[in-house]
Order: C-alpha cells, then structure tokens, then sequence
C-alpha cells in the first residue's frame, strides 16, 4: 500500500514543477502562482487520488475559487429552467471561462431568494451570478450576504459590491425593427409573456424604428397549454391583422409561435417572416433558421468574472455595464414579396 502512495514529489515532477509549489497549492497560498499552474496542480491531484476530494481544502481556504451560479425557476419555465435556451447559451460560456480562470461553478436552481445565503456561505464562494430575480430580491440578499455578485439584466438601484451585467435590450429591439421595416413590412405583431423590464425595452425599441402605430402588441401566457390555446383562439384574429413580421421578446417565443404557424399551414418566410432575440442554438438549428438578435454570452461570461474579481480584490467596478447586440439576419426573414396568407 505504502509503495503505491503518491508523494507530493511525484506531481512535482509529472508537472514539470516544484515540489513547494505544489505544497502552496495545497495548502492554499496561491497569491504569487499563476491561476494555470494553480488549475494544472488541482487536476493532477485529483487525477492521481493524491487528494481523492479537494472540497475541504477549498472550504478552508480564504479564497475558495467556487463562483455560485443561481437561477430563478420561475413558474413559466415550468421545472426546465436548465432547458432553457438563454440559460443553457450563458451556462455554457460561464463553464468555459471559469476552467480557464482556474475557477469552479456551482450551480443552484430556486425560485426563493431566501435560499441564496445559505448556499453561498455553505461554499464559501468568492462571488455569484444571479439570473431572472427581480428588485426587491437583490435588494434583500445584499443586506444578507457580504458576497459580491453580479446580476444578469436586473433592475435596481445601484448598491455597494453588485453590478448589473445587462445588454442592448433596447437596441436590439431597434435594430430588429429598422429590418423589418427595411424589407418592406408595414404592419406587424409583437410577442412577449409581459410588458416589463427588458421585454418592455426590446419591445419600445422595435416599435420606435419600425413604424408609430404599426406593431400591435400581444401578451401571451407563459405556461404551455394556456399559451397554445392562446394561438388557437386568437389565429383568425391574426390573420385579420394582415401582420406580415412577427417579432417576439425572445428565441423560444419566436420558434413556439413558428411552429404553431407552420401547423396551420402558414408559410414561413413566403407568407409571415419572424425575428426572435438571444440567438440560442435553436435559432441555428431550427426550419427555417431563425432571423434573431445576438447577444455575447461569451463576452458576458468574461466581463461577470472580471468584475467579481475586481470586488473581492476591492476595486471599484462600474454599477451597471451594458454590452452591445447584432442583429442576425437568416431564413426566417427575406426582402418582402407578394402575400398570400
């Protein structure tokens, strides 16, 4: 047993590096070790069993390197939050950051914001990305928790150590509506399950570049099968609208009312062109490929990151960011032509 055991000489050497580094990773004194080294010592410490769980040792540490993701499961999401396109798209980039930033990712889903305190000191975390909570539950977990954390599109008043990570909602939106209007549509519909915060920013956007009084708004149910008894009882008035664009607060409503379309037989883009936003990867893989706004989660992920760093090294960090969106045309949308709806 004793002839198997690995030494901390023997990572030192399988790392190419040595045997004190090794130990400060360890043992937690990390400040003068590159974040690559320290992500490279944990791996082969994990790797060869050397420490079979390094859990405790980042539990002790000052700086544990967990970043806490939460999620709001909101009821619309109906107990798929992780499904989610947006959700998956910002998951996805976050992992991919925080493993080159030597950083671990624990991810919570929960619709009470009273459950964020407990999970964020339990881990000891260096900071949180919270998504989908609204004012008055960053309000209240700011005067909980002394844990920096950055929000995706929140709406409140800007405090002490949180920043609100947002993007171009309104432009988008404008964007949107100046092609829609570029190609020829004169009159269209607007989709989202509410008319606040950032889907009233897309929608206020879209309807100023497209045209005053041109883009009737509907607020559509959040839930599945009320949502499609919606469409159903409301198809006829749609034709009656002589819309020939559809743009919707989001990819998921844009490909959820496509879909319905095309089950009753509407042509898409022949007879109604659609424009969702966030460019999900369902955008891409849906017939036809969906005309959208793109948003970086890429460049979001780096800028969460960067800005909970700066926190917990106690430098100041702007209240709120906003980063910019492109608008991406594909098949779902094309110079106008006859309509035959």
């Amino acid at each position: 047993m004793e002839q198997n055991r690995v030494r901390i000489a023997d990572i030192a050497e399988a790392l190419g590096i040595s045997t004190a580094t090794v130990s400060n990773v360890i043992h937690g004194k990390t400040a003068k070790i590159s974040d690559a080294t320290v992500k490279r010592v944990e791996q082969e410490l994990e790797k060869t069993g050397y420490i079979p769980n390094m859990a405790g040792i980042l539990l002790a540490r000052n700086n544990s390197r967990i970043i806490g993701v939460v999620m709001n499961d909101h009821v619309k999401y109906e107990g798929r939050v992780l499904e989610d396109g947006f959700v998956m798209s910002s998951l996805n980039a976050l992992s991919r950051e925080a493993n080159e930033k030597g950083y671990f990712l624990m991810i919570k889903t929960t619709a009470d914001i009273r459950e964020i305190p407990v999970f964020a000191s339990m881990w000891n975390m260096d900071g949180l990305i919270l998504m989908g909570f609204c004012e008055a539950d960053y309000k209240a977990l700011r005067s909980q928790t002394r844990i920096s954390f950055v929000v995706y599109d929140g709406y409140f008043a800007a405090c002490s150590k949180v920043v609100n990570l947002t993007i171009g909602h309104y432009d988008g939106g404008y964007q949107a509506g100046q092609y829609a209007r570029e190609l020829g549509h004169t009159k269209a519909l607007c989709l989202a399950d509410n008319d606040l915060c950032m889907d009233k920013e897309r929608m206020d956007g879209f309807r100023a570049a497209f045209a005053p009084g041109k883009a009737l708004f509907w607020q559509i149910p959040a839930l599945q099968k009320e949502r499609s008894a919606y469409y159903e009882e409301h198809f006829r008035s749609f034709l009656n609208l002589h819309s020939t664009v559809v743009f919707a607060a989001s990819d998921f409503y844009a490909l959820d009312f496509m879909r319905f379309l095309q089950t009753k037989g509407v042509r898409i883009p022949d007879d109604v062109q659609i424009i969702g936003f966030d460019d999900t990867a369902a955008s891409r893989e849906s017939v036809p490929t969906l005309t959208t706004v793109h948003q970086d989660a890429a460049q979001r992920a780096k800028t969460a990151l960067a800005c909970l760093e700066a926190m917990r090294s106690g430098k100041e960090c702007e209240a709120q960011i906003v980063l910019p969106v492109t608008l991406i045309p594909r098949e779902s949308t094309r110079k106008m032509l006859c309509r035959t709806l």
